[in-house]
């Protein structure tokens, strides 16, 4: 299988290109694939027609396939996007007024066992390569004609997967989306959410270039955590706050912890004021999910009232936002990536 092109920097199309070819070449297909978005090799005009046949011959473009659209009567957009290899991932639009935000994956499937998530059903089948991760957001932007100048675009690693455990390829994924000469996006603009992988957490805190930092929090206590992550028998929630604290914050930078309301589990009065006691001394804001259900999740989303009397709590404390939930009616919302093949009630494009 010829070696795909999306994925690879500056030093990489270097090589692909050869020693005979100059080193502009190189930046000349930089540009073509992450600026202007070519969709074939064809298209990368400003080679020499000879060059570009000799290339094609060695490489693939490489990116992924759309295999379904779902559209949500919100306006959210589902992707279901085919890998060089057959395996399938999704990736979420989301448009909001003037602005856009795209949700990709880093793994296919997921190893973490959140119990109120339905990508963990999945189990995990591979982490994606860095063109992978980058290739979705190719593929949405250049299907859906977006800008990604003027801070109008956010992307989110919070798809399939666990991130953290992809660590390489999502940092050079990061890289290429956030070079000024490549994809151009803003490091305010990319997130990266993680269950809690504690050493991974040390290791991005180190990289030069990284997205900002979401951690899923879900619970406000030990065993709590422990119940519906169980990740948290390895990495311990003492510990994961202390690498929270611990970690190097840019000066305009807060941490995001990202809190699911499970009914009668983790949303009581209680347990938002152990969340607040529990962030207090942390440059931190929080993000509240009501549970998003799906078949074969045992747990059940809190009324409106519960959620806001948890918020205000929290409130108190630290700032706290309420994500209103995107695409519900296609299995589109946070927890419901799982290839869902027919949602109930969709428009299929």
């Amino acid at each position: 299988m010829s070696q795909p092109l999306v994925g690879m920097d500056l030093h990489d199309l270097r090589e692909a290109l050869g020693p005979d070819q100059p080193q502009y070449r190189a930046r000349q297909v930089y540009d073509a694939l992450y600026r202007r978005h070519v969709p074939d090799l064809v298209h990368i005009t400003t080679l020499p027609a000879q060059v570009r046949q000799d290339l094609s011959a060695r490489h693939s473009l490489g990116l992924p396939e759309i295999a379904r659209r779902y559209q949500s009567a919100d306006g959210t957009r589902r992707y279901l996007l085919r890998l060089d290899d057959g395996k399938t991932v999704e990736t979420v639009l989301m448009p909001e007024g003037e602005r856009d935000t795209i949700c990709i994956s880093s793994q296919v499937g997921c190893p973490v066992d959140c119990k109120f998530c339905m990508t963990a059903l999945l189990g995990l089948e591979r982490s994606l390569t860095a063109g992978e991760i980058v290739g979705q957001v190719l593929v949405v932007v250049r299907d859906n004609h977006l800008r990604q100048d003027g801070g109008r675009l956010n992307i989110v690693i919070m798809g399939q997967g666990e991130p953290l455990l992809n660590l390489p390829n999502v940092v050079k994924a990061t890289r290429i989306l956030l070079d000024p000469d490549g994809f151009a996006l803003s490091p305010r603009r990319i997130t990266v959410s993680t269950a809690g992988i504690i050493p991974k957490i040390e290791e991005l805190g180190r990289e030069p270039v990284r997205p900002r930092l979401a951690i899923s929090l879900n619970a406000s206590t030990e065993e709590q955590r422990r119940e519906i992550m169980p990740l948290t028998r390895k990495y311990h929630l003492a510990d994961l706050i202390a690498a929270c604290k611990a970690y190097p914050l840019r000066p305009w930078e807060k941490l995001t912890f990202e809190y699911v309301l499970l009914k009668g589990v983790n949303d009581a009065d209680a347990d938002a004021r152990r969340v607040a006691k529990l962030l207090a001394h942390l440059n931190a804001k929080v993000n509240l999910i009501a549970l998003n259900p799906g078949p074969e999740i045992p747990f059940e989303t809190p009324a409106p009232e519960r959620v806001a009397a948890f918020q205000q709590i929290v409130r108190r404390s630290l700032p706290c936002f309420l994500r209103k939930p995107r695409g519900l009616d296609i299995f589109a919302a946070c927890g419901q990536l799982k290839r869902v093949a027919e949602p109930p009630q969709i428009a299929l494009l």
